[in-house]
C-alpha cells in the first residue's frame, strides 16, 4: 500500500476525516485548537463545517493521507500563533521562534496499524517546511508504550514523534487520558553546509 500525503485542500475529504456522519451533529471538525474557545463553543451543527470551509478558502489547513484515491488519514497543521496553543496555560511556549504546530492525527477505521500516522507526520513536516515554518511542534502524550484510548490518541505519542525525528524540548502541565503531554520539536531551518 503506497500512501500519498497531500495538503488538505479538498473540503469533502476533510469532512470525511473530521466531519460528522449527520450534518447537524456537533462534532469537533478539528476546530477546538484552531479557533477561539468562545467561537468554538458557539458554533453548532452545520455552522462548524461552514467554518472549516471558510478557513480552507485561505489555503490548506493540514494534510490528508490517501490510499490511491481513498482518503485514509488527517493531520492538522498551522502556525502556532493562530491556534489555541498560542494562549495555552498548560503547554508552554519555548521561545519566540514562529513555530508551527501539528496537533491532531487521525486514521480511518480499517486503515489503522499500517503506519499511516507515520506518513501523516512526515507529510505534516514537509507541508510546514514548504510554508516556510522554521520549526514544527507537536504535543503528544508520553505514554511509555501503554495503550492510549482511541478517542484521546489523536494527539499522537512521544514515540511516534521521536521516530519522525522530533526532539523532546519541554514538559507540560497538560494531561490526556491520564498521560502527561510533552512538547516535541523538529527544526526545519536549512543548516549551512
Amino acid at each position: 500500500m503506497a500512501i500519498e500525503v497531500r495538503p488538505a485542500s479538498n473540503f469533502d475529504d476533510v469532512a470525511t476525516m473530521v466531519g460528522p456522519k449527520r450534518p447537524d451533529a456537533n462534532v469537533c471538525w478539528c476546530l477546538s485548537y484552531r479557533i477561539p474557545s468562545k467561537e468554538n463553543l458557539a458554533l453548532r451543527g452545520p455552522a462548524r463545517g461552514e467554518r472549516v470551509a471558510s478557513l480552507m478558502e485561505e489555503g490548506p489547513i493540514g494534510v490528508l493521507a490517501y490510499d490511491a484515491d481513498e482518503v485514509v488519514g488527517w493531520a492538522a497543521v498551522a502556525p502556532r500563533a493562530v491556534t489555541a496553543f498560542a494562549r495555552s496555560r498548560t503547554i508552554p511556549i519555548i521561545d519566540d521562534l514562529a513555530v508551527w504546530s501539528v496537533w491532531c492525527i487521525r486514521v480511518r477505521p480499517g486503515y489503522r496499524g499500517r503506519g499511516i500516522s507515520h506518513s501523516l507526520l512526515a507529510g505534516a513536516v514537509e507541508f510546514a517546511r514548504s510554508q516556510g515554518a522554521p520549526a514544527l511542534e507537536g504535543y503528544p502524550v508520553d505514554n511509555n508504550g501503554a495503550k492510549v484510548d482511541l478517542t484521546m490518541a489523536y494527539v499522537g505519542t512521544r514515540s511516534l514523534f521521536e521516530k519522525a525525528g522530533f526532539t523532546h524540548v519541554a514538559e507540560t502541565s497538560s494531561v490526556i487520558n491520564g498521560f502527561p503531554r510533552v512538547v516535541m520539536r523538529m527544526d526545519l531551518r536549512p543548516h549551512p553546509a
